[in-house]
C-alpha cells in the first residue's frame, strides 16, 4: 500500500474501524476458553440485534432441514450466532496470534493427502466452505505446507487493509477472487490454492445444481480451474470441536475422476461435498448469508 493511501486511512472517519481493530487485537491476550465465552455472549447479542440476519439464517436452515421442528430449528439459528460471535474472536487470533498462543489448538489429519496431490506437480485446489472457522482453519494449516489464499476484498479500507496483510504474513500470495490470471500462475507453478466456491454466484456465471434439494446458483469453477490447469482437488474442512477444545483440520482424499466432461456434475458433486460437511455440523456453516437469492428463472418467486 502506498504511504498516500496510508495517510488516508488515518482520516478521522476511519477512526471507529481503527478503534475496532485495536480492540480486537487487544482481546486475543485473553486466554482461549475466555474469548469462546465470550463469543458465544456476542453471539446472543447478535441474535437479538440482527433481526434481518437471524431472519435469512432462519429461512436457510428452514430450507435445508425440513424434517426439524420449529423449535429445533430455532435452536439451531440461535447454535449458528453463538458460532458466528466466536469467529468474531478467532479471526484476530488467526492474523495475529503467535504460533506459541496457537499451539495446542489444531488437530491436523489427512496431511498425506494434500501432500500426494501436490507432487504430482499441476497445483491443488483446497476446496473448502464458508464454515465460521474458516480463517483459523487456514492458519493451522500453514506451518505444514505453503498455500495460497483467494479472498473476497473488504468493503472497508481499515479491514482490508489489516486483513490482507496478515493474510500475506502467513499465506505464500493472496489473491483477490478476480485476480483470475493470478490464480492461474498460481496453479501452474504447482502452489495450492485454498478457497471456498460455495456462495450464491451472478446468473451469467452460474450453473444450477441442487444443494440441500434446492437449485442454487453455483461457481463452476472448480471444474473450469481442474479442466484448465490439470490441478488437483483436495476437500479440506475445519470445525470447531464440540468439546470447546480446539480444531479439527481433515484433508480428504484428492476426487479421482475430477474433473469430468460435465460440468454441471461436476458442480453438482461439490455442492454434495459440502452439503455432506454442514450436515455433520450445521451450526457452523454461515447461514445469514442468502445462498438461495438467485433463482433459475427470473420470474420464480423470491426465497428471502
Amino acid at each position: 500500500m502506498n504511504n498516500k493511501l496510508d495517510r488516508q486511512l488515518l482520516h478521522p472517519r476511519h477512526w471507529p474501524a481503527w478503534l475496532g481493530v485495536g480492540l480486537l487485537r487487544a482481546l486475543i491476550i485473553l486466554p482461549y476458553p475466555l474469548l469462546m465465552s465470550l463469543g458465544r455472549a456476542l453471539g446472543g447479542l447478535a441474535y437479538r440485534l440482527l433481526r434481518q440476519r437471524a431472519a435469512i439464517a432462519r429461512r436457510n436452515i428452514e430450507l435445508c432441514f425440513p424434517e426439524l421442528d420449529h423449535d429445533r430449528r430455532e435452536q439451531l439459528v440461535m447454535a449458528h450466532f453463538a458460532s458466528l460471535g466466536m469467529a468474531a474472536f478467532e479471526v484476530p487470533l488467526a492474523w495475529w496470534g503467535s504460533d506459541r498462543r496457537l499451539e495446542g489448538l489444531g488437530e491436523i489429519s489427512g496431511l498425506e493427502n494434500l501432500q500426494a496431490a501436490a507432487n504430482e506437480g499441476k497445483g491443488v485446489l483446497l476446496l473448502s466452505a464458508h464454515f465460521s472457522c474458516l480463517d483459523i482453519g487456514g492458519r493451522f494449516l500453514v506451518p505444514h505446507f505453503q498455500v495460497d489464499a483467494m479472498y473476497r476484498p473488504s468493503n472497508s479500507p481499515v479491514v482490508e487493509r489489516v486483513m490482507s496483510r496478515s493474510r500475506a504474513r502467513h499465506c505464500g500470495t493472496i489473491i483477490q477472487r478476480d485476480e483470475i490470471k493470478k490464480l492461474l500462475r498460481s496453479l501452474r507453478a504447482g502452489h495450492a490454492i485454498w478457497y471456498a466456491p460455495d456462495q450464491n454466484t451472478q446468473r451469467k456465471k452460474a450453473v444450477f445444481v441442487k444443494f440441500f434439494g434446492h437449485m442454487a446458483a453455483t461457481t463452476p469453477a472448480t471444474h473450469k480451474l481442474a479442466q484448465m490447469t490439470g490441478a488437483r482437488v483436495v476437500p479440506f474442512q475445519t470445525v470447531r470441536k464440540a468439546d470447546g477444545s480446539g480444531y479439527r483440520l481433515s484433508l480428504e482424499p484428492a476426487l479421482e475422476g475430477f474433473p469430468s466432461e460435465d460440468p454441471e456434475a461436476d458442480t453438482q458433486r461439490i455442492n454434495d461435498i459440502i452439503e455432506r460437511w454442514v450436515r455433520k455440523d450445521p451450526e457452523q456453516y454461515l447461514w445469514i448469508h442468502r445462498r438461495f437469492r438467485t433463482r433459475p428463472d427470473r420470474n420464480d418467486p423470491r426465497i428471502y
